[in-house]
């Protein structure tokens, strides 16, 4: 076996879409829009007989606490495979340290357990102080019929449902430039409400591109007499539709137009052959000071499942400098309550 740079597009996303517990975090695409964003990354794997077993990509973010490693959604591989899984974490190692990283963030796509935590032990890793991309997910399985999905879904949501259709609410999906930018838009009016920083134009716009490229994503829109009452901006990759981010206005929550856009969203991703409808980020039930409680209670009315991956965990490389990061993270965590 040996290790190295891949520069296949094709030959990467075979792999990656192979594995059922993969998404879009470690697609092509998703380091096509860092590469747009002038960050540095890493697409490394593992050849045995010139074949692809195993494979992680990376993006190397800088900040004044220390430069890092973020692997996120993997490495994508045969965990019970101890000796791949050995040689895939050497090369982290080496790969953080050419790049004069303090440390590598890993998110594993594995669910979490006693075993997976041991194993992140074992590979000398330490829990991170912050999360790196979503830990705890809602996922609706597209192997359920619409109808089943909804006998699923709580009162609640059903009543929302039936309100929206007799709204008279268009949906559309499309990926054109006027979509992203009515999205950026409405996101910014979001985030006022709301109350959280609103992510720019250009890093939305950016992402929009570069899964653009390939059809792997749509924009979502409900409207009523001519005016977007909520967006949704959704990625198709492999096995997995996930509803990446959503705004709405007030008259979208009045008018409860998020059910319809997800209905359809459904809809597609099982043209495409997608098993999973995934949510995205929830917090747990008893969190109700967490600033995502309220949209988690809105997805549980889904009837979704809950999937807990193992959490983010540092292979500290700078231990000194790494004090620093963790005191920061720290702080920083409690005061956004997240």
């Amino acid at each position: 076996m040996r290790i190295d740079d891949v520069k296949n597009r094709e030959e990467w996303d075979a792999f990656i879409k192979s594995h059922q517990e993969a998404n879009f975090l470690q697609s092509w695409d998703f380091y096509e829009f860092h590469l747009k964003r002038d960050k540095k990354v890493v697409r490394r794997a593992v050849f045995e007989d010139d074949k692809i077993v195993a494979a992680y990509a990376g993006v190397v973010e800088t900040a004044k606490r220390g430069t890092y490693l973020a692997i996120a959604g993997g490495p994508i591989m045969d965990w019970k495979d101890g000796k791949l899984v050995k040689m895939v974490f050497d090369d982290i190692e080496s790969e953080g340290k050419k790049l004069n990283c303090v440390f590598v963030r890993v998110r594993p796509q594995l669910e979490l357990s006693d075993k997976s935590l041991n194993l992140m032990k074992k590979l000398g890793l330490k829990k991170a102080p912050m999360y790196l991309s979503v830990e705890y997910a809602g996922i609706l399985d597209l192997n359920k019929s619409e109808e089943e999905i909804l006998a699923g879904a709580s009162q609640g949501f059903r009543r929302k449902l039936r309100k929206a259709e007799k709204n008279d609410i268009e949906i559309t999906a499309d990926t054109s430039d006027t979509s992203i930018k009515e999205f950026c838009k409405l996101e910014k009016k979001h985030a006022e409400r709301q109350k959280y920083v609103a992510f720019s134009t250009s890093f939305l716009t950016k992402q929009f591109e570069a899964f653009r490229e390939h059809d792997e994503i749509l924009i979502y829109t409900a409207k009523k007499d001519g005016e977007i009452l909520a967006q949704n901006f959704m990625i198709f990759y492999g096995p997995e539709a996930s509803y990446h981010y959503g705004v709405s206005s007030d008259l979208g929550t009045k008018y409860s137009a998020a059910p319809l856009l997800h209905l359809a969203a459904m809809a597609e991703a099982r043209k495409r052959g997608c098993i999973r409808y995934n949510l995205w980020g929830i917090v747990g039930t008893d969190e109700t000071s967490h600033r995502f409680f309220g949209v988690s209670e809105f997805k549980r009315s889904f009837g979704c499942e809950e999937l807990k991956y193992t959490p983010a965990h540092d292979l500290i490389l700078k231990p000194a400098k790494y004090q620093i990061t963790k005191l920061v993270e720290t702080t920083r965590k409690k005061l956004r309550h997240v």
